[in-house]
Formats: structure tokens, sequence, C-alpha cells
């Protein structure tokens, strides 16, 4: 049998009987070995504790335990969250190896007890924020689609192994973008929820009232399945609140939906040629499942990218202070200037920071009451070539990026996000939309974004080298 694309089917089939988790763990080491080493997906495998998971589950589903929908499933961890198999390194020199360590952050232990299978601990940027460095001793990861480009930062692990099919899904963090980056340029679903819905303790922190953790996988059903587990008040998160979770509505019908279309400062002049077209696509396809749409505008733009990046500069150098004046050469390159940037923010900015962000969040929370759902493109263009965005030191020129990415707004504001294929461009890379709530309705955001996939596949589609079909054909000839 085929191996299952979406965490959905693979769900399903374990409970057909037509595979074992098992086989689907098996599958997705064999991959990894024969992917890992072109994409650096991983810092950390656990196989074998993987395996003996699996075996678990396919006891436990034999003996009619079901534990939900991720019981059984093989899933990826990034490496800034604590995992009881192995250290964390935050892909860094300078974490500490006894932080974290032998412990579950309380996301990954909510993903043990709902029985998923735990392959290992996945790339991402230095403690989230600094770029590929290829002078320190870490996988340099590539996109499963083109591996000479990025597949986005910080998840990269996250999303180049969801589409490469090392895992049904995973975790990742954004504090600027760092799930639906990755997300966008590597073909698959990201969900950031809303700030405080899922606990963020147990995660090397980047930005201490920004950070959001959540799922990277093929599509919004399987983003759902991942988020009834992890989110929940947890008490070692001060920002974590206790606040039901409604199911989203799957019915795949969006009548009534009133959604608010943002083009303004997300169409750059060097905006891919496919952007526009592939977009208008996307609306038509909500309009016919019985969505209206108006144009809108996101109140304090410019404010609030200004705003991500003195908060994230300041709670960062807060975190890193000491460590940045005793082992400044072992930070990666662009981290040192992002960390350094936050000695430059007085109290004053950071104080007025935090007030224009509350301005900012009020307009927001009166333009949701125009409109159930806010759509705009995640990035103006493709995963970028390395050779295109780096220095000669092969070091990413992080602000050059941000001019064609439009996720930072978000987390300033703190609403749930759910970044959704919705084309490829003409050399064949995908495209991504944002599709942004209101506080706490992750459920409208993702019932539109399962609306979508339902009648579109630009989430199942599979890069040419993860195909296992293709593989084989290539290796005969």
């Amino acid at each position: 049998m085929p191996t299952p694309v979406t965490l959905t089917d693979a769900a399903a089939a374990l409970r057909s009987g037509t595979v074992t988790s098992t086989e689907l763990t098996e599958a997705a080491i064999a991959r990894a070995d024969r992917l890992d080493g072109e994409l650096g997906t991983y810092l950390a495998r656990f196989d074998d504790t993987a395996l003996a998971a699996a075996e678990r589950a396919d006891a436990e589903l034999a003996e009619g335990v079901d534990r939900g929908p991720l019981h059984g499933i093989p899933f990826g961890v990034k490496d800034i969250l604590a995992a009881a198999e192995g250290p964390t390194t935050a892909q860094s020199l300078i974490l500490d190896p006894a932080w974290g360590a032998g412990r579950d952050a309380p996301v990954v232990a909510r993903l043990r007890a709902a029985g998923a299978v735990i392959t290992g601990k996945v790339t991402t940027m230095e403690f989230a924020c600094g770029m590929v460095d290829p002078t320190k001793p870490f996988p340099i990861p590539r996109n499963p689609w083109d591996p000479r480009t990025w597949p986005g930062g910080s998840s990269s692990g996250t999303g180049n192994g969801v589409a490469a099919g090392m895992f049904f899904a995973g975790l990742g963090t954004d504090t600027a973008g760092s799930i639906r980056i990755p997300a966008a340029f590597c073909g698959v679903t990201g969900l950031m929820p809303t700030f405080g819905r899922v606990p963020k303790s147990g995660c090397a922190p980047l930005g201490y009232s920004l950070d959001h953790v959540g799922p990277l996988a093929r599509s919004a059903r399987d983003c759902a399945s991942v988020l009834e587990v992890i989110a929940g008040h947890h008490p070692s998160d001060p920002d974590c609140v206790d606040l039901p979770l409604s199911p989203p509505d799957f019915t795949g019908s969006l009548e009534g939906l009133r959604i608010g279309v943002v083009r303004e400062h997300h169409f750059p002049e060097r905006s891919d040629p496919a952007l526009g077209p592939v977009f208008d696509e996307a609306l038509a396809t909500f309009t016919s499942l019985g969505a209206t749409l108006t144009e809108v505008a996101l109140p304090y733009w410019h404010e609030m990218l200004t705003a991500n990046l003195v908060t994230m500069c300041a709670e960062a150098l807060a975190y890193h202070r000491n460590d940045l004046v005793e082992r400044w050469a072992d930070y990666f390159a662009s981290t040192r200037l992002l960390l350094a940037r936050g000695a430059l923010v007085s109290g004053a900015d950071y104080v007025q920071a935090q007030r224009v962000r509350r301005v900012a969040q009020d307009a927001v929370a009166r333009l949701f009451e125009e409109v159930d759902v806010i759509v705009c493109p995640t990035t103006a263009l493709p995963a970028p070539h390395y050779d295109e965005i780096t220095d000669a030191e092969g070091t990413i020129d992080v602000e050059a990026m941000f001019e064609f990415i439009f996720t930072q707004y978000w987390d300033c504001v703190g609403n749930p996000v759910l970044a959704v294929p919705m084309g490829f461009t003409a050399a064949g890379l995908p495209l991504s939309m944002q599709l942004a709530g209101p506080a706490f309705a992750e459920a409208t955001i993702l019932a539109t974004g399962d609306a979508f996939q339902q009648v579109t596949d630009w989430h199942r589609r599979v890069p040419t080298m993860a195909d296992d079909s293709a593989a084989a054909t290539a290796a005969a000839v």
C-alpha cells in the first residue's frame, strides 16, 4: 500500500487496519535514510525509541485503546523544545546541554500522551533567529522542492521534513513567521495559534511576548488534530490562558463567511509573476464556496513591523546578554547581529512598542467585527536560492528577505494565522496564503482552510525527490 500523504489519511489507515504504526515509522525512517543527508532535516534521530513507541501504539490499538488521531503517527519536534530522548541544542554551541535534559516540554508531553511517535529533533535557526552559518557544526537545511533553495526558518526541519514525508506533522515556533515561512516555502500547512493558546514553557525563548508554539502538517485538518492535543492552560507558562477550544466545522461550506482581502503592502514590485494570478484564483475558490469578499487594509502596518523587531531584539537580549558577552564568537554571525541590536533599544523604546501593539490589537479587533477571516499572501516570492540571499560568508541577508515576507505583523498583534499552499510558480515552487482570524478563533481559520483544501490539492503535492514511486523508477533505470 502507498504511504498515506496526510496525518488524517494515516490515522484512518491505522484504524482500518491497512497499515500499522510500525510500518509508518519504518517508512519514515527509510525516507530519512534516503533524504536527510541532502535535506539537513534532523539534528538527532530517535529511531529505536520511535520504533518502540510505534510497537506500543500498535498493541494498544489492537486492544481497543485509541488515544486519538495522533496515536501511532510519526512526529518531528523542533530542537528548541525539550524532549526526554536527547539534548536540546537550539542549533547552537551556546545552550547548556543540561537545559531540558531528560524531560519533555509540556507540548511534547501532550503529544506523547496522545500516542504520537517522536522520530527526532529537527533543525532550526540558531535560537530560532540566527540564519544558517556554514562555519558552525550543524546541518544546512534545504528545500525538497529544490535543494538549492532555503526551506525557510526558523522551523526549517519541521517544514522540509513534513514536505519530504519524514514525518506526518511536527512542532514549530513562530516569533516573526517561523511556522508560516517554512510552511509557505515547503508547500505545507502551518498554524500559528493565538498567543497564549498553547504553552511555550520548555521552549528556549526568543521573544517572551511574541513566541507561539504550533504545528506544521500537510493540511488544515491535520493541524486541527495537533492543536486539539497541544492547546490548553499549563501552570508553567504565565501567558497560557484557560479557554475552551472550539471544534472546527469541516462541512466544506463557507456560506455567509465574510473574508477581508488584503493587497496593500503584499504585492511589492519584485513579486513573483505567478503571485497575483494564483492569489486571485484562490479568492475565486472562496467565492465559489459561498464566502463574501471585501477589500480591507491592516491598521498600523509599518508600526507593527517596527514593534515586532524592537520587541524581539530587546527580549532576546534579555535572555542572551551574559552569554553574548562571554561567548561572542560561539554565536552564529547573524545571531550576534540581531542580539546586539537589542542593546540599542532603550527602555522607553520597548515600553512604547508595547503601547503601540495594544493600540493595533484594538484596531484589529474592530476590523474583525466587519469580517470573519482576513486573507493575504504569506510571501511575495517562493523559496529563494541560497546563492541569491547569502553573502560571501554564507550568511542570509534577513532584512532583504523580509521585504517579501508578510508574517511579522500577526506575531505582534497575536492573532491566530494559518498558512495554506495555494499554487506554484512557473519554476514549480510553492506559493502560500495566510488566513487570519480573531483572537482564539482558530476553529474559524481551520474550517476555512479545510474548505479550500477539500476542493484543491496543492497541500497534497509531493516533491519529486520525496516521491517513493519516482525514486523506485529512477533506481530501476
